[in-house]
């Protein structure tokens, strides 16, 4: 068991992480069957509740539960009351009505899915909240490391892009330094502040600085969504300084693993031959994507009794 609730990596004991990384790693067998799903979770309800876009986090949640025999139901923030002016505190509790087990919430506000945790007793998953954290994608970053190098402990893993604004880049910092790994990040000043020194990261100043010396280049997208005027001159000049070519690649080493959680801008964070390169494990997230929220669905449903009633407390992650 990892607890109620799956809230963010911050503060995961190593030991939980690998459990989880472990359970996903056999549930990967559940995808190569010919019929691809097993009982654990039948009559469970798992709801995703998506107030931002979403198409990887979201469709791997749904079929994870599927997999797992769970019935789904996907609520739809752009058509549903919250566009009236409905509050989440009331959309949860329209939710709670229908006696879910599952809440998987995506949301634009830092914190919402602990203010759900707090207030409801069905588990709560986050997919993303904000610029805080993305624990799911940071857990299958991970086991798509471990699958390439063995193992996560001295690791050297290169973050390159909008690390300010990005919730993957925080999760797989705090996940990845747990389990033993060295972050090295670099990206724009507007994008990759002094205040990032408070996480457990090398800062470097460009993206030649950290590919020489990586294992793992993971590249992320420009947080357009979440960016004001001023901040990024443009993605031509983005690319010529952080962008990764094959020029660049070639420079990291014929063995260096190239990530990026998606969606890709092509010609921007990364050029299109690096992205379908013999390097890169892009499609390989996805497919692991799958295992871990099965994983993370079972670890959490699959052996425990009835939800806690409304006001249960969370305690796993908090």
């Amino acid at each position: 068991m990892i607890g109620k609730d799956l809230l963010q990596l911050r503060g995961m004991p190593r030991e939980t992480i690998a459990t989880i990384l472990d359970t996903a790693d056999q549930m990967r067998e559940v995808g190569r069957r010919r019929v691809k799903k097993v009982p654990p979770l039948r009559g469970r309800l798992v709801v995703t509740l998506f107030f931002e876009n979403s198409t990887r986090t979201k469709t791997s949640f749904e079929l994870a539960a599927k997999r797992l025999s769970a019935d789904t139901l996907s609520f739809s923030v752009s058509t549903s009351s919250t566009t009236k002016g409905e509050t989440l505190m009331d959309t949860a509790r329209t939710i709670f009505a229908m006696q879910p087990d599952a809440v998987v919430v995506r949301h634009g506000c830092a914190g919402a899915p602990h203010l759900l945790a707090r207030n409801f007793g069905w588990h709560v998953l986050n997919a993303g909240d904000g610029i805080h954290e993305h624990p799911s994608q940071g857990l299958l970053d991970m086991l798509t490391i471990r699958d390439r190098l063995g193992s996560l402990d001295g690791a050297r893993v290169a973050i390159v892009g909008d690390v300010q604004h990005s919730r993957v880049a925080r999760s797989n910092i705090w996940g990845l330094t747990t389990m033993g790994a060295r972050v090295l990040v670099a990206g724009p000043g507007t994008m990759c502040r002094a205040e990032l020194a408070g996480l457990p990261v090398e800062m470097r100043h460009t993206i030649d600085d950290v590919v020489r010396d990586a294992d793992v280049i993971m590249l992320l997208r420009i947080q357009h969504e979440r960016l004001g005027r001023g901040v990024l001159p443009s993605p031509r000049e983005y690319a010529s300084f952080y962008g990764l070519d094959l020029a660049r690649l070639k420079a990291a080493g014929p063995n260096v693993m190239v990530m990026h959680p998606g969606p890709i801008n092509r010609g921007v964070e990364i050029s299109a031959d690096v992205a379908d390169s013999a390097q890169s494990v892009i499609l390989d997230q996805v497919t692991n994507g799958i295992a871990v929220r099965m994983a993370l669905l079972y670890l959490l449903l699959g052996s425990d009794g009835a939800p806690e009633t409304a006001g249960g407390t969370s305690h796993a992650a908090d």
